[in-house]
């Protein structure tokens, strides 16, 4: 049952942000929302080896973030993140759908969460359509099926939205069997290829309205499995090969990934590597269909990925990528597995710039909301950055901690924890065996020191800070499992 409060709100948004429509100058709205990419994925981040021209365009025209953080280390809640400003704690939605099974050996049990994005949760999306935005949906859902689809969420379109997380092929006619909304002849097509043009069909149709328009492609792009077209992928396996006889790491595969094993020691994987390009051409694909429509003074255009790069091995042509220098990747709370590229550009965005001040994917909301001219926005558990964007370096922002809680095993390796940052320090605690990680991100990027015997104090204090958040969003925990060898946790 929709929240009675929508009406109030609509009627808010309408009254307080909405001129007459034909002197609308409102900005449109793009967020291109990537799948499992790592934040080093790009060239404007530093990857050796993937090409990014698109994106790398986009970055030098806006803002470039260095301390971006998805909510979860895994999609569906970091997801539900964006969409409703609220931690995934708070919701409750703590791990992607349907999970991962428990585990028999462990000492505790997965914390219980939703299987969907609450309908009693507003989102950006409801909040815009009131406000008068035209919105449209592209691509990965990953928040619930038939009731829960992203046309009952706020969008007008919805284009391949749906239950599941993957498409299970990115080649026709194989994901025509999990992905809902796409119908037509599409003989051997490349399923990212078609999302790009729906998207600009979008961008084109919409801009003849005098109406502003909300546009989320959330693309399955570079999630698993691991599939390329051919002739892109023969380019990077050519490239491979050059640059393997001046560095030999291009050619070598490494371990597992998982904790404590080898991944790939550097970004060397073909496949992978034409995934990325496919997604960069999609972006390419967006921002020219602004551009064609006259769009592009008046459209704020934002990319974010959900997680960290897949560093291990989970499938055929796996570890896909490595996020060195950042520790670890998907599934864990390392930095690698959350710290994300965000990259915005349009009206009221310094050009060439970058943005050191943490931020994270609950932030994207208020940011959006704020854009179309809301003045009176209720953060929840997010804050708007446009004041940040139009002054990346000198605006100071208001310090605040970072919370993560990840009650669940990953398909990665990845074991039930929670984070916290605040300025320099993070502290991970593990709820198996409540062990503490501290590490000084400003002196240890790499989190390969572990500081909390040594800074037991600091570890404390960031403990408790961490707890009370937990009881502050009623956060789920796991609970003792009675089957597991040995004795029971006790929590």
């Amino acid at each position: 049952m929709r929240s009675p409060a929508l009406p109030f709100v609509a009627l808010l948004l309408t009254a307080a942000v909405a001129p007459d429509a034909a002197g609308d100058e409102r900005p449109n709205i793009v967020l291109v929302f990537a799948d499992d990419l790592g934040q080093r994925d790009l060239g404007c981040y530093g990857s050796p080896f993937y090409e990014t021209p698109h994106v790398d365009a986009l970055a030098a025209r806006g803002v470039r973030f260095t301390n971006a953080y998805a909510a979860c280390p895994v999609c569906s809640p970091t997801r539900a993140s964006v969409y409703t400003g609220r931690y995934p704690a708070r919701l409750p939605l703590t791990d992607w759908l349907k999970g991962r099974r428990q585990p028999q050996d462990s000492p505790i049990l997965h914390a219980e969460y939703l299987d969907q994005l609450p309908l009693e949760q507003v989102t950006v999306a409801e909040e815009l359509k009131a406000a008068g935005y035209r919105t449209g949906f592209m691509g990965k859902w990953h928040l619930g099926g038939e009731g829960f689809l992203p046309t009952d969420q706020g969008f007008d379109v919805n284009v391949g939205g749906g239950p599941n997380g993957n498409p299970g092929s990115f080649f026709w006619p194989q994901w025509g069997k999990r992905v809902q909304g796409l119908e037509g002849e599409f003989e051997g097509q490349y399923i990212t290829d078609l999302l790009a043009k729906k998207a600009a069909g979008f961008v084109t149709e919409s801009s003849k309205e005098e109406a502003p328009w909300f546009l989320c492609v959330a693309t399955y792009q570079v999630h698993t499995p691991i599939q390329a077209k051919a002739d892109v992928q023969a380019k990077y396996e050519a490239k491979r090969d050059r640059l393997a006889k001046e560095d030999p790491r291009f050619t070598q595969t490494g371990g597992n990934g998982r904790e404590g094993a080898p991944s790939i020691p550097i970004q060397n994987n073909p496949r992978y590597a034409a995934m990325v390009e496919s997604l960069d051409d999609l972006v390419g694909t967006v921002v020219d269909a602004v551009e064609r429509a006259g769009e592009s003074d008046n459209t704020l255009i934002v990319f974010f990925s959900d997680n960290g790069g897949l560093s291990v091995s989970e499938g055929p042509h796996t570890p896909a990528t490595t996020n060195a220098p950042l520790r670890a990747g998907k599934g864990y709370l390392y930095e690698g597995g959350i710290r994300e590229p965000l990259i915005v550009a349009g009206p009221g965005v310094a050009e060439g710039e970058t943005c050191d001040v943490p931020v994270i994917s609950n932030d994207l909301r208020a940011t959006f909301l704020s854009a179309a001219g809301e003045s009176q926005i209720d953060p929840r558990d997010g804050a708007s950055l446009n004041s940040l964007l139009a002054e990346p370096t000198t605006h100071e922002m208001q310090p605040r901690p970072l919370f993560w809680h990840y009650p669940h095993f990953s398909n990665q390796g990845g074991s039930p924890g929670g984070a916290v940052l605040d300025g320099q320090w993070k502290l991970i605690e593990r709820y198996e065996d409540g062990a503490l990680e501290l590490y000084n991100l400003k002196q240890d990027p790499s989190e390969t020191r572990n500081l909390a015997a040594r800074q037991a104090e600091k570890a404390e204090e960031l403990r408790a800070k961490l707890s009370a958040w937990r009881q502050e969003v009623r956060a789920n925990m796991p609970t003792a499992n009675p089957d597991a060898p040995g004795p029971v946790l006790e929590r």
